[in-house]
């Protein structure tokens, strides 16, 4: 974890932070799961936390297999999952999406590409949530 100490605490609900957060460890770990990376290094999922000019910018990043384009277009949509039936709901990162933008009026991102893991960031405003 990466987090500087001088961070500024945006106003947030933090229950629904750690719902975000939550989500996005659980998809890091899920895709490292029997994932070994081309380099050789270890599974890893860093999170890291950064003063922006916008805000508090969060992010959790894996060495994963990362995402082709077309799953990585859908990856905020309701129901959408790559995961075999069953075993996900297609739910955690469109609510954690919906959490970041409406309820704190923040902003979400992804960035991946295949075989280059995945690094989801939201930044949470430091005026304070409507």
């Amino acid at each position: 974890m990466q987090i500087p100490p001088d961070l500024p605490p945006p106003p947030c609900l933090a229950t629904e932070v750690e719902q975000v957060l939550l989500n996005l460890l659980r998809n890091a770990a899920q895709a490292l799961a029997g994932f070994i990376p081309p380099d050789g290094a270890p599974p890893t999922i860093t999170v890291r936390a950064e003063h922006h000019p916008d805000g508090v910018a969060i992010s959790v990043s894996d060495n994963g297999p990362g995402m082709p384009p077309e799953v990585r277009a859908r990856v905020f949509d309701p129901f959408y999952t790559t995961r075999p039936p069953g075993e996900g709901t297609g739910l955690g990162l469109s609510v954690a999406f919906f959490i970041i933008t409406q309820n704190h009026k923040g902003t979400f991102a992804v960035v991946s590409e295949p075989g280059r893991g995945a690094t989801f960031t939201f930044t949470l405003p430091l005026g304070g949530t409507s």
